[in-house]
């Protein structure tokens, strides 16, 4: 079984401005190494933040391209609904989204750049891990 991830928006942005980890968490998943998953919000906010013209000021792909490769690894995801909120439970509330994703989908990780809001967490699930994208890459991606 094909190790099933979700990536936060911030590993997507970070790819974009080529951020060496994020980079090459992001690339993985295209080459189909692991399954990561999308839900609507997730989604939602990957468009939203790719709107923010001033984030991107210094980043090589041009607007165009940064939707073509939001549009690449949306066919390299498998779309997951949510149907149950666990909810309050991280002090961001943006950030619930992200952990309603990885237990709908029954992932194995979730990769991000914000671990102290997830360390955070009232509820626990003991079979998620969350790591950063330098973790992911050393000791999770077969």
């Amino acid at each position: 079984m094909k190790l099933r991830v979700v990536l936060d928006t911030n590993i997507f942005i970070g790819a974009c401005l080529g951020v060496g980890a994020s980079n090459q968490t992001l690339a993985a998943g295209l080459k189909g190494l692991y399954l990561p998953l999308m839900g609507s919000s997730l989604f939602l906010e990957h468009e939203a933040v790719l709107g923010r013209d001033a984030l991107f000021a210094t980043c090589r792909l041009s607007p165009q391209e940064r939707s073509e490769l939001l549009d690449i690894y949306l066919v390299a995801c498998e779309w997951t609904r949510i149907y149950f909120g666990w909810r309050p439970n991280l002090r961001d509330e943006g950030d619930n989204h992200l952990l309603e994703l990885a237990v709908a989908g029954g992932v194995h990780c979730l990769v991000t750049r914000n671990l102290r809001d997830f360390a955070a967490s009232e509820l626990k699930f003991p079979r998620l891990r969350i790591v950063s994208p330098e973790t992911f890459l050393k000791e999770l991606l077969p």
